[in-house]
C-alpha cells in the first residue's frame, strides 16, 4: 500500500490532481489539518474530477496523531533540503510519503529529526521546488518502478482513429 500524507495542504487544485492519482494508483491519501481548504470546495472537487469517491481518504488533526495510528509504517520525508534523491531507498510494502504544504514545505525539525528518511527530487541548481502534485506523482511511481508495476496494465488500451 502506498500512502500519501499532505501535510497542512493550501491549495485545492493540487490535492485534487494528488486525489486523482491515487485513484489510479490505488493509494491512500491523509490530509493533515490545518487544511488550506473546505474540502467541499469546487475547484478541489472540479480538479479530483469523478475520482474523490474512488479514493481512500482519511484527515488527521496533526502529523504525530498519524504516526501514533501507524507506528510501524515506514514514512518517507519529501524535502529539498535532503540529500540522497528519492530513488536512492528501496521502498517498503506499506509505505508513507511525506510532502509539505505548498508555501513552506514540510518543517525543519521533522526533516531533521528524520533525517535519514528525507529524500529529495532532484533538480537544476537555482530551482526553488516543484509543484506539489508534480512531486507526489513522481514519488507514487517510483515506488510503483520498483515494484515492477505489479497488478498494473502495462499496454495501452487501442484506439481506431
Amino acid at each position: 500500500m502506498i500512502h500519501i500524507v499532505l501535510v497542512e495542504p493550501e491549495i485545492p487544485q493540487n490535492t485534487g490532481n494528488i486525489v486523482r492519482t491515487a485513484a489510479a494508483t490505488n493509494s491512500a491519501v491523509h490530509l493533515v489539518r490545518p487544511l488550506g481548504f473546505d474540502t467541499s470546495d469546487r475547484m478541489l472537487r472540479r480538479a479530483g474530477l469523478d475520482y474523490w469517491k474512488d479514493c481512500r481518504i482519511f484527515y488527521h488533526d496533526s502529523f504525530d496523531e498519524l504516526r501514533k495510528q501507524y507506528p510501524d509504517g515506514e514514512f518517507w520525508y519529501f524535502s529539498t533540503k535532503a540529500q540522497q534523491a528519492h530513488t536512492a531507498p528501496n521502498y517498503g510494502e506499506e509505505v508513507f510519503l511525506v510532502f509539505g504544504k505548498e508555501t513552506k514545505g514540510l518543517p525543519e525539525q521533522l526533516i531533521h529529526d528524520n533525517y535519514d528518511h528525507a529524500v529529495r527530487i532532484p533538480m537544476i541548481a537555482d530551482t526553488r521546488s516543484l509543484n506539489l502534485s508534480n512531486s507526489v506523482a513522481i514519488a507514487v511511481y517510483e515506488v510503483l518502478r520498483q515494484r515492477d508495476f505489479e497488478g498494473f496494465n502495462l499496454v495501452g488500451r487501442l484506439r481506431e482513429f
